[in-house]
């Protein structure tokens, strides 16, 4: 009997083992998530018998989560915030916030729920929201077999024809002065913070090839988004060491393969494509990203649709930079 019952508990383990793997299997890939007001990413991967996920929400980077959990069809995704909270004698106490994440498939999409604790621990904010699967990546284009369409002068020099604010709410500091695009978003010295906007083009695009100028200067920052959906950083980061957040990477995703940048400011050339979801960028000369594939929205999205044509829009609430010599060339 005992042999019979151990043999028992050992095919219900590889029963239960096996529907956990086909659970899995239904999170596995890389999601769009379509958010209230904005974009996110998670990728969910399996390997060697563990679960793991990554994740962007909204802005920032993607970074790893905390924790995950699949059971029976829920994919539990858990990542720890650490805020500082201000008492009254004036000093800081540092604690952490769990945001919590639940998925549930939904025919071919996932719908989620989120799940935010106010900063004081009590109360808890909601969001729904739902994740599409990304589908695969094709081969790297030969570039070489493109087909161009005729340049477009995104910028006329002389005012923002062609440009409107992404949020009107907001205050535009991009202005045209002296056959450059500038962007000064200056706060006033009364101590009342303006909250400034990104300015985009009125026309969208598709796969292209853009050139421009830009000057960055000490300790400014700006972004120059494909598609609405992708960041270029642009930045002050002359004689750092290579990363994602640096000029001319795709923002938390690709890191450039050589420091090309120039001090700040001086005038820097970029010629960015993007081309069947893969992208190449040229800074000051160099290539510092060659045809690589570009796995999801960065953060600050406008949507998390990355099928369709989107505009360009350049980043102009973090500080004064200059633009000039905006030329987008459609790739047919």
């Amino acid at each position: 009997m005992l042999s019979r019952l151990t043999l028992s508990i050992f095919l219900s383990l590889i029963a239960i083992s096996a529907t956990a793997q086909d659970n899995v299997s239904a999170f596995e890939g890389r999601w769009t998530l379509y958010l209230p007001g904005g974009a996110g990413w998670l990728e969910v991967t399996h390997d060697q018998g563990f679960v793991d996920a990554s994740l962007l929400w909204y802005g920032g980077s993607v970074l790893p989560v905390s924790s995950v959990n699949v059971t029976g069809d829920i994919l539990t995704v858990t990542r720890i915030q650490a805020v500082n909270r201000e008492l009254e004698d004036g000093s800081t106490r540092r604690h952490t916030l769990t945001n919590t994440f639940k998925l549930k498939p939904n025919g071919d999409h996932l719908t989620g729920t989120a799940y935010f604790p106010a900063r004081s621990a009590m109360g808890t904010r909601i969001i729904e929201f739902e994740a599409v699967r990304i589908p695969e990546l094709p081969p790297a284009p030969d570039l070489s077999q493109a087909t161009y369409g005729e340049p477009i002068d995104l910028f006329n020099g002389e005012d923002l024809t062609g440009w409107s604010l992404i949020n009107n709410r907001q205050t535009n500091g991009f202005k045209a002065e002296d056959g450059m695009l500038v962007n000064d978003p200056v706060q006033p010295e009364n101590g009342e913070h303006v909250s400034y906007g990104n300015l985009r083009t009125d026309a969208t695009f598709e796969d292209f090839r853009l050139t421009l100028d830009v000057n960055v200067p000490k300790g400014s920052n700006s972004g120059v988004y494909l598609r609405g959906i992708y960041e270029i950083q642009v930045a002050d980061t002359y004689g750092m060491d290579l990363d994602s957040h640096h000029m001319g990477g795709l923002y938390s995703r690709i890191k450039p393969s050589a420091s090309a940048e120039k001090p700040a400011g001086e005038w820097q050339s970029m010629d960015i494509t993007l081309y069947q979801r893969h992208l190449t960028v040229i800074l000051n000369g160099t290539m510092i990203i060659d045809n690589e594939p570009v796995l999801g929205v960065t953060g600050g999205a406008m949507t998390a649709d990355e099928a369709s044509p989107g505009p360009i829009y350049l980043q102009g609430d973090h500080g004064r930079v200059l633009y000039r010599n905006l030329v987008l060339t459609p790739i047919m």
